[in-house]
Order: C-alpha cells, then sequence, then structure tokens
C-alpha cells in the first residue's frame, strides 16, 4: 500500500489520520510537520488524503466488531451548522452505531432511505426496536418486501 512512498509510512498515517479526525487544514498539517523537522508540502498532503482514505476506510470495516441482530432505531431534531434537521440513527444492544442520516424532513421517505442504507450495509437484524413511531413501522413494513422483517419488527 505504501511501497515506493519518499515518506514514512508513520508521517503518511499521522497526516491523513489528523486531517480526518480533526478540524485541521492541508497548512496547519504542513506546519506541524515542519514543527517535528519534517518538510513536507499541504498539496502532498492532500495526495496522501485522497489516495489512502478509502482504503483505510475499507481496512477498518473489515476489522470493524460486526453489529449485534437487535437494533434500536430512533429519529430526533437536531441543529447542524445552525439548520435544524432529522438525526435518524440505529444502534445495537451494546450502544454502537450501526448507521445514521441526516434529513431536512421525518417522513415516510427518509426513514424508509436510512432503513434501506443500513440493511444494505449491516444486513438483515433479528429484532428491531422502535420509539412507537409510526413513520419508523411504516418505514420497516415497506421494507418487508426486500428484508422480510415484518414478522421481527417490535
Amino acid at each position: 500500500m505504501f511501497k515506493g512512498r519518499h515518506f514514512d509510512l508513520s508521517v503518511i498515517l499521522l497526516c491523513v489520520r489528523w486531517y480526518l479526525a480533526y478540524n485541521l487544514s492541508l497548512r496547519n498539517l504542513e506546519e506541524m510537520m515542519a514543527e517535528r523537522g519534517i518538510s513536507v508540502n499541504h498539496a502532498t498532503i492532500h495526495r496522501w488524503v485522497i489516495r489512502y482514505s478509502p482504503e483505510l476506510l475499507e481496512r477498518f470495516n473489515r476489522r470493524k466488531r460486526a453489529v449485534t441482530g437487535k437494533w434500536h432505531v430512533d429519529e430526533t431534531y437536531i441543529r447542524v451548522r445552525g439548520l435544524w434537521r432529522y438525526l435518524y440513527r440505529a444502534i445495537d444492544s451494546i450502544g454502537d452505531t450501526i448507521e445514521f442520516w441526516f434529513s431536512e424532513r421525518r417522513n415516510l421517505a427518509a426513514a424508509k432511505r436510512f432503513l434501506r442504507k443500513a440493511l444494505k450495509r449491516h444486513g438483515r437484524p433479528k429484532c428491531i426496536v422502535i420509539d412507537g413511531s409510526q413513520t419508523s413501522r411504516e418505514a420497516i413494513l415497506a421494507c418487508d418486501t426486500e428484508s422480510r422483517l415484518q414478522d421481527r419488527a417490535s
């Protein structure tokens, strides 16, 4: 993956990780590396982020612990960058986030889109626990033809 690179593997990974994990600009990273005695251009760091982010995400997801069979699905209204949005989220029985989705509206289309995204990525759960939201129940029933969830919806 890093064969033939001018910089050491640890420098590349550190720059990519800091860029993705923290709110740092490429020029900030260039300056931080210079403080550590490493001369690297911000454009080079940008190329590293573009090149290695998808591959690192894929490797991370392969090693990530599988979600449990019991999902808790809920939606809430939160403020994001000054705008009110609906946050749909699903967590497993351990409390790990399975999937989330932001939407401008709380309607059946948004709930179905969120649920399809979660099902596509993680497969069919044994049980889905909802808070009594009719929209969530309808989304589960609508996805029933694709994933056969009706008999297991809670």
